[in-house]
Order: structure tokens, then C-alpha cells, then sequence
């Protein structure tokens, strides 16, 4: 394929492309992921992105392998960081669930009131239904997007949303005196 220019919307070319390229792709991304399974979407998601946009690769910028691997490098790192953001918003879901405390820094009222209105908080997320606990908990104390919480969950972004926002309503009836915003 070198020295000729790639028209990477012929399927034909594509596919001598990811034949030549795949593997270079999946190793990056790999090496990055230490997962077969997550190095293998990787793959898939930087050849669905040339398939769907083919004149995105400019071949006076590099060589072609060289872009392929980049692209999956990007993915790679993306994944691995919303991993870290995922597993980190469970460490919190856990924390939260099951009542454990931080350090005590304030005076003993302020360490009473913000103990007062966790147990508040806490019990008004033990009416919330499953999902949208779990949709709010990761927006507020895991930080993740609602687009993340879609992805993680394995659900369309406008049911991420609506359970977030669904959740928060309903916490607010609960606690009109917590100042919750939305996500």
C-alpha cells in the first residue's frame, strides 16, 4: 500500500488496509489496556471512525500506520481513564452505602450537622430505585458524565440523563434542605 495514494472509502482498499493494519492497532491499544476484549473494540471503534469519515487520514502528515496506531492509542488511554473514573466512583458508591466516615475537621456542631444531613442524604438514596441511585451517586461523588454513565451501564444517554435527573428530583423532595444542582 505505500507509495500510492488510499482512497479509504473504497471497501476494497479498506479492507486490504485493516488487513495490513489490525494487528499494529490491536497491539497498541494492548499494550496500553492489557485486555484482548477491550483492545479488540479499540480496534473496531479506529476503523469504524476512517470508514465513516475516510478523508480525515491526510497522507502528507504521516504515514498510515502511524496515524492507525495514534488513533488507537487516543481510544486506548480514553478507556483506561474512564476505568479509573469508574472504579473510583464505586470506591465512593461504597463509601456512601455503607455510612463510613471521613476525618472529623470542624467543630463538633459542624461535624454534627454534616453528619446529620449525610444520614439524610444516605437514607434518602436507599428510596431511590437502583438504577437511578446509581446514576446519581456516579454523576455527584464519582464525577463521571452522564455520557460515561450511559456507557458504563450499557444504556442510551437520554436513560443515563433521565435517571439522573429523575434521582435528583426525588432527592430534593426528600431533602428540601440540601442544596442539590444538577449534573
Amino acid at each position: 500500500m505505500l507509495g500510492m495514494a488510499l482512497d479509504l472509502s473504497d471497501p476494497q482498499t479498506f479492507r486490504q488496509v485493516f488487513e495490513e493494519h489490525e494487528r499494529g492497532v490491536h497491539a497498541a491499544a494492548m499494550r496500553i489496556l492489557g485486555n484482548a476484549a477491550q483492545a479488540q473494540d479499540v480496534v473496531q471503534d479506529v476503523f469504524l471512525r476512517v470508514w465513516r469519515r475516510p478523508a480525515s487520514f491526510d497522507a502528507r502528515r504521516g504515514e498510515l500506520g502511524s496515524y492507525l496506531r495514534l488513533m488507537a492509542r487516543s481510544r486506548a488511554l480514553d478507556l483506561w481513564r474512564e476505568g479509573q473514573a469508574a472504579g473510583r466512583a464505586s470506591d465512593r458508591l461504597k463509601v456512601v452505602a455503607s455510612g463510613a466516615e471521613g476525618r472529623v475537621e470542624d467543630s463538633p456542631a459542624g461535624a454534627a450537622e454534616r453528619d446529620d444531613a449525610r444520614a439524610t442524604v444516605r437514607e434518602a438514596l436507599r428510596l431511590l430505585p437502583d438504577p437511578q441511585r446509581e446514576a446519581v451517586v456516579l454523576a455527584y461523588w464519582g464525577g463521571l458524565s452522564a455520557d460515561q454513565i450511559a456507557r458504563r451501564e450499557r444504556v442510551p444517554l437520554g436513560t443515563a440523563k433521565s435517571r439522573i435527573r429523575l434521582g435528583l428530583a426525588r432527592l430534593r423532595q426528600e431533602c428540601p434542605a440540601l442544596a442539590l444542582e444538577a449534573a
